[in-house]
């Protein structure tokens, strides 16, 4: 398949170099690329700031390209690509596709402008990766550093996101293998077990090996329907209110129909607005200092929204079967982030459904989880690249 990819016109390579040496990163190779405008064709490169490049990486970019949104409608987005030391093996470095967790979402946000959120634990993981001799591609999900909103858990977006970023950044360097996993965590781990379920699908030019999940939130949309001004006036820890802020936000972004704001008091719209622009970590701190209560935000139950739970199953609902690759599923007893037995639940009914899921569990909290999975996902990966 990656042959028929090399098909395209010298003209295009010639552009796509050009534009490279404008922006002062030469490639490794132009070999190859998309048509002009296709999903995971490639639209300009960038230097990496600082904060978004991976210690220990020979080689990394900030790569443009065309991907999907919101109702199958085409979009720009963008990923850091990390290149391991050495030379590439034969066929190239395999690909690890990185799939983070909640960064924020506005375009500062981004993992590929501001890099992530934890600096310490993402980085010790990815160069975890990095070392065993994997390339390694973050995706921007679509609204984080391009046009749009960011549709926060639209899983079937992140999937798009994840295998075009892959598309993109193998079509781009012949030393990248298209043998690819994906992995991640929170956000990133719902976007990577939806990635898992699609990728054959999504990116049959691609030789997708499976998918490795940690803290990955399952069936948040059975308790998003406790939400409305009935709840108790105690205020959850500042990062769940500002999940339950950005999923509303990622709502109003893939139903502007629904009418969220109609839902809300002044002081639930204030920090609806607040948080479509604001980062996890700023926005942290404004909600632990003002605790606000989710229930004083809302002036009707978000259960006035007709066939709410159908909605937010197929908006949200992490697929229960369809899996054609192996999936790892790393859950800490102690993480309070997600709802720890819904995930475990989730696992069940995977293994209920003949699905080729692995679960391991640790003692450990929501940050913790991603590196303490290591002794397991890393032999796990290992075996899908035999």
């Amino acid at each position: 398949m990656r042959i028929s990819r090399m098909a395209a016109t010298s003209k295009l390579a010639m552009t796509a170099l050009a534009a490279t040496v404008t922006m002062g990163v030469l490639p490794a190779a132009v070999a190859h690329a998309q048509p002009a405008g296709l999903p995971g064709s490639v639209v300009g490169v960038e230097p990496l700031s600082a904060a978004a490049t991976l210690p220990g990486s020979v080689r990394a970019e900030r790569l443009l390209y065309r991907s999907t949104t919101v109702g199958d409608q085409p979009t720009t987005t963008s990923a850091a690509v990390y290149f391991p030391p050495g030379e590439a093996p034969e066929g190239g470095w395999p690909v690890i596709a990185w799939a983070h967790g909640t960064v924020g979402l506005g375009d500062d946000c981004a993992y590929s402008v501001a890099g992530p959120g934890a600096v310490e634990r993402d980085w010790a993981y990815l160069g975890t990766w990095l070392k065993q001799g994997y390339a390694i591609v973050a995706a921007d999900y679509a609204g984080l550093g391009g046009p749009g909103e960011h549709p926060y858990l639209n899983g079937i977006v992140e999937a798009h996101n994840v295998v075009d970023a892959v598309r993109a950044a193998t079509d781009r360097h012949a030393d990248l293998s298209n043998k690819w996993a994906v992995v991640g965590q929170s956000q990133g781990g719902g976007a990577a077990v939806f990635t898992a379920r699609y990728a054959t699908e999504f990116g049959p030019d691609l030789d997708y090996r499976g998918a490795v999940g940690t803290g990955v939130p399952a069936y948040i949309e059975d308790v998003l329907q406790l939400i409305g001004p009935g709840m108790p006036p105690i205020a959850l820890s500042s990062h769940l209110s500002a999940y339950v802020l950005y999923i509303l936000n990622g709502l109003r972004t893939t139903f502007p129909d629904l009418d969220i704001e109609g839902l809300l008091t002044d002081s639930g719209r204030t920090w609806l607005d607040r948080a479509q622009t604001t980062c996890i970590g700023p926005l942290g701190d404004e909600l632990a200092e003002a605790k606000p209560s989710i229930g004083s935000m809302f002036a009707r139950p978000l259960t006035s929204i007709p066939n709410l739970h159908a909605l937010l199953s197929n908006y949200m609902g992490l697929p229960e079967s369809g899996y054609d690759r192996p999936l790892f599923l790393g859950q800490g007893l102690q993480d309070t982030d997600v709802v720890t037995p819904e995930t475990l639940r989730f696992a069940a009914v995977l293994q209920a459904n003949n699905q080729p899921v692995t679960l391991r569990t640790y003692p450990t909290d929501h940050n913790d989880t991603v590196n303490a999975s290591l002794p397991d996902s890393l032999p796990f990966v290992t075996n899908l690249f035999a």
